[in-house]
């Protein structure tokens, strides 16, 4: 019998799919390990963004309050990607990830004048999640409305009542109802304007 020799152009359909929220959970917790420095610098920060720190609108939503805060959001990210993580191609997961994450910067910038700063990727989880809700309505598959459903009952408990029970207390401090909202609508926009390559062979 000959050995076999796996080379990891081989592997690549495995890991590939997953390089993304791989690289997301790195980055949040390099972030967490800089402490209160680099999450000073990384923050969503009004006026340091309204002086010339855009990168700001981008890097806000990969800081943390705390170690709780950051769990929360992977365990999120990954139950995301177990669902829906398939829907799109890397580069356009990147597209959702990052056009989400100025969205949500955009409209605290401009409809929350009240709000100095702001971090965490919970905002960014809604828009990754109701784009792949949007591709699964767009294949007319049941989990897609199921999953929309949920998503639009949260947000407008969100609206109406005030963040759920738990989720204050998980992430030690105040949540930003709003960065859901915002995360959603941008989800919405992007699951309805992209088309993956495969989606016509469903």
């Amino acid at each position: 019998l000959k050995p076999m020799h796996i080379t990891l152009s081989q592997l690549r359909p495995y890991y590939a799919p997953h390089l993304l929220p791989l690289a997301i959970t790195v980055s949040v917790t390099l972030i967490a390990l800089g402490g209160s420095g680099w999450a000073d610098l990384f923050r969503f920060d009004r006026e340091a963004i309204l002086h010339g720190q855009i990168w700001r609108l981008f890097s806000g939503h990969l800081v943390h309050l705390g170690w709780s805060h950051l769990w929360m959001n992977i365990a999120g990210l990954a139950l995301i990607w177990a669902l829906v993580g398939s829907r799109f191609s890397t580069r356009q997961w990147l597209v959702i990830l990052a056009g989400s994450a100025l969205g949500i910067s955009l409209g605290l910038l401009i409809f929350n004048p009240e709000l100095d700063w702001y971090v965490g990727l919970s905002g960014v989880l809604h828009g990754l999640l109701v784009a792949g809700a949007i591709i699964e309505i767009r294949r007319d598959r049941l989990s897609g409305y199921a999953l929309l459903i949920v998503i639009a009952a949260t947000l407008l408990w969100e609206q109406i009542a005030g963040p759920l029970p738990w989720s204050a207390v998980t992430a030690g401090g105040t949540v930003i109802i709003d960065a859901h909202l915002y995360g959603g609508l941008c989800g919405a926009v992007f699951g309805g304007l992209l088309k993956p390559a495969s989606f016509s062979q469903h």
